[in-house]
């Protein structure tokens, strides 16, 4: 549905968007993830069509974002981070212009602001005026407004910003929803937005691409971030022992605890310990224990969460260009 090929966009000297390419099939609901300023809503905006590219190739269901604009843009819906709306206009009325500016066809206008409503579940609020929402219903309405053309494709630039929790979880089960019948590219930088709603992830740094893959192939890249131990003796020595290792760089006791002397020790690496060291450190660290006089009960490596891993790819590399949102 989707295909970017070698894309580079500049702002006169500055380069916001450089040799990217990815795609995104017919089904997926994929993540397009990023730092603030890493090139998402410059991306976005060029695949929908608002923004021209400086090089490279952008189609979207296979028609070319430039020699044929209006085919492609008519295969999209676009929600921009901030939804524009008229807010003395109810959302019924506001999501019926909407439809008449999109070409939606006379007769099938009812139907399709309100098939637009019911997936964005904003037909309890039909009838009040824009202005009156409050900013989760706002959102919805945006959403509403992408999905009234009924497009195979919906382009969403950091739908739940700015929300709180509870809104975030509606809108994530909205998109959820979406996904069944919809191809989707979700911009975001939260990673818990995109394991609760994505199959497939795109993620970006200064306007490069830094990672693609599943969930489960991104998670592979997690390295070894300490060692988890559980022992049986004194917890003090255990402490002791595990410090004196070379490539940890500390050792707290972990949550698990018991009367009968048994305890839970967490240990995390020094910063860039590479997995052959990691692995010989946790050699020694169990070779510490019982030279200590420890029983070792586990011994087991703790990877770096996502967020971490998030900071790798992407910590590197600096923003290129703020994303003009």
């Amino acid at each position: 549905m989707i295909s970017v090929q070698h894309l580079v966009k500049r702002y006169g000297s500055k380069v916001a968007v450089d040799d990217l390419s990815f795609e995104v099939d017919r089904g997926e609901v994929v993540g397009f993830l990023g730092p603030n300023g890493a090139g998402k809503s410059t991306t976005l905006r060029v695949i929908a069509g608002f923004l021209g590219l400086t090089s490279g190739a952008v189609k979207v269901a296979g028609h070319d974002i430039t020699t044929e604009s209006f085919e492609a843009r008519q295969k999209l819906g676009y929600m921009p981070e901030a939804v524009p709306h008229y807010p003395e206009m109810r959302v019924a009325e506001y999501l019926t212009f909407r439809a008449e500016l999109k070409r939606v066809p006379r007769a099938e206008r009812k139907r399709a602001v309100g098939d637009a409503m019911g997936k964005a579940n904003v037909r309890d609020v039909a009838n009040v005026v824009i202005g009156h929402l409050s900013k989760g219903y706002r959102q919805r309405v945006g959403l509403a407004d992408a999905l009234v053309a009924r497009p195979p494709l919906l382009v969403l630039d950091e739908p739940t910003a700015g929300l709180d929790p509870n809104q975030i979880r509606d809108v994530r089960e909205v998109i959820r929803e979406l996904g069944k019948e919809h191809t989707v590219l979700l911009s975001t930088h939260i990673l818990s937005e995109v394991e609760a709603s994505c199959s497939r992830v795109v993620v970006i740094a200064g306007g490069k691409l830094v990672a693609a893959g599943t969930m489960d192939e991104l998670a592979k890249k997690r390295r070894s971030a300490g060692l988890g131990v559980v022992v049986r003796g004194d917890l003090d020595a255990a402490l002791a022992a595990l410090r004196a290792v070379d490539g940890i760089a500390k050792a707290v006791p972990a949550a698990r605890r018991s009367d009968d002397g048994v305890h839970g020790v967490r240990c995390v690496w020094q910063k860039k310990l590479d997995e052959a060291s990691a692995a010989r450190a946790t050699e020694e660290a169990v070779g510490a224990l019982v030279g200590a006089g420890l029983f070792v009960r586990e011994a087991s490596p703790v990877k770096s969460s996502l967020e971490e891993l998030f900071g790798e790819l992407t910590g590197a590399a600096g923003p290129s260009e703020e994303d003009a949102s």
